[in-house]
């Protein structure tokens, strides 16, 4: 009776690793879903209404666009110049194109980090160690890549630099992919709202243009 009893045993202990293995696999996270989190995205679901206005100062000049955007109806509204634009992102028509691919530019600088989870069909390097090209401190380098068709800029490529605690602190735009940066900034002056991280600030190296976010509120169910 006791060699049954032993083999049940084993049985149970086998399965019992099997599945350790398969929910100490499950819980792995990938490069993008920790820069993410890291920038609160775990509490994104919890998100009703984000509001923020975006600006660019380039030396006297300035510009700007408020925006109010529903995450889980797509319910955007847009003040700019005096001009109040509202529709819904499931609705686009040659009407709000314009608009649409405005508030995409602008959201994207705001929740960059969140994109390296939401969009699909992009390619996510590995990372590696490289000098970042502002603060010339050496951090990890991700290479996002979104593919040559669809979306408003097909083919475009981002270079994330963040630290060991996988918050952002530079980036670089390369048009199309190119060899050469199209676009370098910091990401800094970083605030919570609400378990939402982001970097308010944007600098380029020995530039008068300015790009910053300001009116920031994010607002929870």
């Amino acid at each position: 009776m006791k060699y049954p009893i032993y083999i049940i045993f084993i049985a149970f202990s086998i399965l019992s690793c099997k599945n350790e293995k398969k929910d100490s696999g499950e819980m792995q996270l990938t490069i993008a879903q920790k820069i993410a989190n890291a920038h609160g995205f775990q509490n994104w679901d919890k998100v009703y209404q984000i509001n923020f206005t975006f600006n660019v100062d380039r030396d006297s000049s300035h510009f700007e666009r408020t925006w109010q955007w529903e995450p889980k109806t797509n319910n955007v509204i847009m003040i700019s110049k005096g001009d109040t634009i509202v529709y819904n992102r499931s609705q686009i028509d040659s009407t709000n194109l314009n608009t649409d691919k405005a508030f995409i530019n602008d959201k994207y600088w705001l929740l960059a980090p969140f994109n390296l989870v939401w969009d699909k069909g992009t390619t996510i390097s590995d990372p590696i160690k490289e000098e970042a090209p502002i603060g010339k401190k050496e951090l990890y380098k991700i290479m996002l890549t979104y593919p040559t068709e669809g979306g408003y800029t097909p083919g475009d490529a981002y270079d994330f630099y963040y630290g060991d605690d996988f918050i952002i602190k530079e980036w670089t735009f390369r048009r199309s992919n190119s060899s050469e940066p199209t676009l370098s900034t910091t990401w800094e002056d970083y605030k919570d709202y609400n378990g939402i991280k982001i970097a308010l600030k944007h600098n380029r190296l020995e530039t008068n243009r300015k790009l910053y976010f300001s009116n920031v509120k994010v607002t929870l169910e």
